[in-house]
């Protein structure tokens, strides 16, 4: 009982939540321009249905093309990294610098050279590269050195080295990255939509959300924000079970 409580509680609490934020609107008569019930919110969701769901696959159309880019990009450049050290100098610190520029201040000089798209899709591609990147890095970097002793004892070549031993060491690193960076591309894909949205542009969420507040359509907006934060949820959750079903037999953190 006590553990079917444990599991049920987080429901519950939100669940309570939810019924203390209708409770509150209705008994206060709160506009639903300044504060929206959930079932308002729940009701505009449906009723605009096909306008919220087309600005959704945009939204993810751009975050798993960018979170592809940024899988491939970043394992490829983390084997260099690894095999030389030389351009892990040279090329690093561009890595950071991207990183630690704020996507904001990024997206509306792209928004000036690039197409609205292209700069949406850049703009999630920047924000999840650098996790993906630096811990296959770490991975690569993470392998026991006896059992690199051992392989080299044994004549095995750099090319086995890397597909029988760094790679497998370096996969729950890298599934890690990509749990990160997920997240992360979408996050990306809606501070460029909202920039691109702010100039009259794009198509996405965030744009759908730009547009309902200049109409003060606010039930609109949450919906929108609803959809945001269950896709961000429900990538999370995706890479998580990719992650159990990849590593649950031979690997500690999933045993």
């Amino acid at each position: 009982m006590k553990r079917l409580f444990e599991k049920l509680a987080p429901w519950l609490l939100f669940a309570a939540a939810i019924g203390a934020w209708e409770i509150t609107v209705r008994v206060r008569e709160i506009a639903p321009y300044i504060l929206p019930a959930p079932s308002v919110i729940a009701a505009t969701a449906i009723s605009d249905w096909s306008l919220l769901w087309a600005a959704l696959l945009v939204t993810l159309r751009t975050t798993f093309l960018a979170l592809l880019m940024a899988s491939f990009g970043g394992l490829a450049l983390a084997l260099l990294f690894a095999r030389w050290r030389w351009v892990e100098r040279s090329l690093f610190p561009f890595a950071v610098v991207l990183q630690v520029t704020p996507i904001i201040a990024i997206a509306p000089l792209l928004l000036v050279y690039l197409e609205t798209d292209a700069a949406v899709l850049t703009c999630a591609f920047i924000v999840a590269f650098f996790p993906v990147l630096s811990n296959s890095v770490l991975g690569l970097r993470s392998v026991d050195r006896n059992l690199i002793e051992l392989y080299e004892l044994y004549g095995a070549s750099r090319w086995q080295q890397l597909r029988l031993l760094r790679l497998p060491a370096a996969l729950p690193y890298f599934l890690g990255g990509l749990r990160i960076g997920g997240g992360l591309a979408l996050i990306g894909a809606i501070v460029a939509e909202i920039a691109a949205g702010s100039a009259g542009k794009g198509a996405g969420l965030a744009f759908r959300i730009i547009e309902a507040a200049y109409r003060l359509n606010v039930p609109r907006m949450f919906a929108a924000l609803a959809l945001i934060s269950l896709t961000g949820i429900a990538i999370y959750l995706t890479f998580s079970l990719m992650s159990r079903l990849l590593l649950a037999r031979w690997h500690e953190s999933e045993i």
